[in-house]
């Protein structure tokens, strides 16, 4: 990866690090961050969002979204948070998925469920991993209804 695109991926997952400072429920700003505008803007090939910084994207993202600040009811790791904004960004960048299908396939809880089993490994490997437990989720809900 060349430094361009760690460098989106590291705001990214700076931008998540503000979501745990700040007294609102995390859940539901990342939640609200990967389906909407910033996030989709960040997909495209180049866009502003890239290189404007997390404390700018953060202030572009709490007026656009107002109704995602509700009040912080549970703590989450700082690091697990940026390690979760950075994956999601590499995702995009390695498979050439958008924002929301990413947070399909690996939302917020399973992210912070595999965390510590996935942070030590290479992105790639973590991503392809949380891939086959979202395919392996949808077979035995098939199974389930089939």
């Amino acid at each position: 990866m060349d430094i361009y695109r760690f460098s989106v991926c590291n705001e990214q997952g700076h931008l998540f690090e503000i979501f745990w400072v700040i007294p609102y429920d995390t859940e539901e700003l990342v939640k609200t961050f990967m389906n909407g505008d910033i996030a989709e803007g960040m997909d495209d090939i180049y866009n502003h969002y890239q290189w404007a910084g997390e404390a700018y994207l953060f202030e572009e993202f709490l007026h656009s979204n107002p109704d995602a600040f509700i009040p912080k009811t549970k703590e989450y790791d700082k690091e697990a948070l940026y390690w979760m904004g950075y994956i999601y960004r590499f995702w995009h960048l390695y498979t050439g998925e958008n924002s929301k299908e990413i947070y399909k396939q690996a939302p917020f809880r399973t992210m912070c469920d595999h965390y510590y089993i996935f942070h030590t490994m290479a992105p790639q490997l973590a991503i392809d991993n949380l891939k086959e437990i979202y395919q392996y989720a949808l077979k035995k809900e098939s199974h389930k209804n089939g």
